[in-house]
Parts: C-alpha cells; structure tokens; sequence
C-alpha cells in the first residue's frame, strides 16, 4: 500500500515538472519574438516576411483607341473576264504569277478576226492603187480633181476599216490592265468562254486597303491621315501600321456608321485580299498612372492590388481596391485608388493574403 502511494506520488511530480518546462520554454519563445505577436509571427511585418518583387506606381503613356473590325481589300482588284463568247487557244500565265500592266494572258481563237484583216488590207491595197493613178491623172489635167479626192477618202475608209479589224483581233488577246498578282485559274487551251466568265483574278496587293465602320460619335475626332494598326488571326503576334485615307461621305441609316478606309504598305504580300483585320484606331494619347498587369487582380467587376505599407512590426502587405482603366503594352491604367510613386506587389498575388509581412526584393518603376 505505502509502496503505491509513493509510485503515484512520483507521477505526480513528474507531471508538475514537464508542465514548468513546457511554462518556461513558452516564456523564452514569447521573449525572442517567436511567438504569436512577435515580430516574426503572423500579422506583423518582420524581417521574417515573405519576399516578393514590389514596383512603384508611376505615369505611363497611354493611348486613346477604338477597336473595329473590317476587311482587308487590294488597292486594285479586277477579275479577267472574255469580252466574247469564243475558245481559248492559249493560256499564257502560271497561277499566282505577279505580272506587269500590258502582260499577254491568254489568246481567244482568232480565225475569223485574221480573215477579216486580210479582206481589209486587200482594200487598204486596192484603194491606195487607185488614188495613186487617180491622183497621178488629176495632177497631169487628164482626170478630173473630184475623181482624186474621192479616191483618197476610199483609201482613208479602207485604212479605218483595216484598224477596226487589228483592234478585233487584239481583244482577242486579253491582257494584264495592271501590275498585279493572279489567282487561281481552271481555264485551258480548248474551253469555250463567254462573256463575263471569269478566268482569273488580279490584285495589286503591294497596298492593302482595310475597309471598316466608324461609329457616328467619333467622326469629329478621326480624320484622314489618323494613325492605325491592323492584326490578323493568320499572322498572330504581327501587327501592321498604317493611316487612314478616307472616309465615306455617306452614314450607313441603319447602323449610323460611315466607311472608313485605311491603307497598309504591304510589301510582303502577307495579308491578303478578304481578310478580316481587327483595326486600332489611334485618337491620342494621355498621361495616367499605372502598374504591371501582373499587379492587379480582379474579382468580379472590381479590381484591387497589395499595397505595401508599414505595419506596426515591418511592412505589410495592405489590399486596395482600385478602378482599372484601358490595358496597354503589358501595364494597366489606375483610375483610382492608389498615389504615384506608392509601391504594389508586382507578382505572386495568390500567395499573399491581407496584412501578411512582407519583404520586398529590390524595386523597378513603372515606366
């Protein structure tokens, strides 16, 4: 019995022990700042904070823009057609070809256009003959001088109707009105073609000219010679500046917006007739303050950033609810909420939460 009283009582004491070290250990903690409400601890801004790379809210260049779709078009297009119904008999050009203003492209059957020019230079012969010696008797007093002058205008009706049979043997010959690139063609020496009938296509595509709706409300503030840029989903990272040339003296009465058409050096040939561009036309530019996209964090309509203020142990991060402006180059515009030259957290926002310390990292500005 006594021997089991004195087990307890040793139990007893080592419980009271291991409670003072655990009492005292808690004491020294709470002394170096370890604990709860320390300087390290959570919700105070010790050296002990997360790192993380910081910028400095600054004024940034930004750009008045409206963002329009329109349609990419070559600054001469024309599809070749046949002026009469006939049969090709040769094809003289490649599809895709660039060729020069006056370039042969095809020849239509000619048979009786050749037919006709050797009748018509038979008479031009004959006529020319009789002048000759009507001219030759009048000039000597043997013929009459009427006789000589009717002569001479048989020979004139006889050279007209010589050119007017090589000019329908040379629209049997159908050429380039331009300098230009070919489309495709599916026409071949044999195929009988009609009026209208297309053969092929041909752009001059050296310009390309992007025709787009500009809305009523901003004719007073884009006239020809306003700057634009002009993307493209085929070419995506490209971007292709140009200015506008004119616009259409006309409103469109149902959707209250004129044409308005840009013109693009293209000397490339990337872009192509009948692509859609997405155009940015530039009105001017302003002077706002601003922070790197990768600054801000939206949530729902609004957007805020991590401030980064002095706490009461260090430097916090403090969230601040902003008014986000147009994106430009990679920055945001603040409309609201934040003071140039105040300092954000510029990375990292998902591992941030509001009032944790923070250490920055060497500072960059916004600029």
């Amino acid at each position: 019995m006594i021997k089991r009283h004195f087990l307890l009582v040793i139990a007893a004491a080592l419980v009271v022990v291991m409670a003072i070290a655990v009492i005292v250990r808690l004491s020294f903690a709470e002394e170096g700042g370890g604990g709860p409400g320390g300087p390290g601890g959570p919700g105070r801004g010790g050296g002990g904070g997360q790192q993380v790379a910081v910028v400095d809210a600054a004024e940034r260049t930004f750009s008045d823009s409206l963002q329009l779709v329109g349609v990419a078009r070559g600054l001469r297009s024309v599809n070749i057609v046949s002026p009469t119904s006939e049969l090709i008999t040769r094809v003289l050009f490649r599809d895709g070809q660039s060729v020069r203003a006056g370039t042969p492209l095809l020849e239509l059957q000619t048979r009786e256009e050749d037919a006709d020019i050797i009748e018509a230079q038979s008479r031009v012969d004959q006529a020319r003959r009789d002048y000759e010696r009507t001219q030759a008797l009048a000039d000597r007093g043997i013929a009459p001088r009427v006789t000589a002058e009717q002569a001479e205008a048989a020979l004139r009706a006889a050279e007209a109707s010589l050119e007017a049979a090589e000019a329908r043997r040379g629209d049997r010959m159908i050429r380039a009105p331009f300098s230009g690139v070919l489309g495709l063609t599916s026409v071949t020496p044999g195929t009988l073609v009609g009026p209208g009938t297309v053969i092929t296509t041909l752009d001059d595509i050296s310009t390309i000219r992007i025709d787009f709706p500009l809305p009523e409300r901003y004719l007073g503030r884009v006239q020809p010679g306003t700057p634009i840029s002009a993307t493209a989903d085929a070419f995506a990272g490209s971007q292709f500046t140009g200015r506008i040339a004119r616009i259409d003296t006309r409103l469109d009465e149902v959707t209250r917006a004129a044409t308005a058409r840009a013109e693009i050096p293209n000397p490339e040939g990337r872009i192509r007739p009948g692509m859609s561009m997405r155009v940015t036309v530039r009105q001017g530019q302003r002077q706002s303050l601003a922070v790197p996209e990768a600054a801000v964090q939206y949530e729902g309509e609004g957007a805020f950033v991590y401030r980064v203020v002095d706490g009461e142990r260090g430097q916090i991060a403090q969230r601040v609810e902003v008014e986000a402006g147009v994106v430009e180059g990679g920055y945001v515009e603040i409309l609201s909420g934040l003071d140039a030259g105040e300092t954000v957290v510029a990375s990292g926002l998902n591992r941030i939460q509001p009032g944790a310390p923070v250490t920055p990292a060497p500072r960059s500005t916004a600029q």
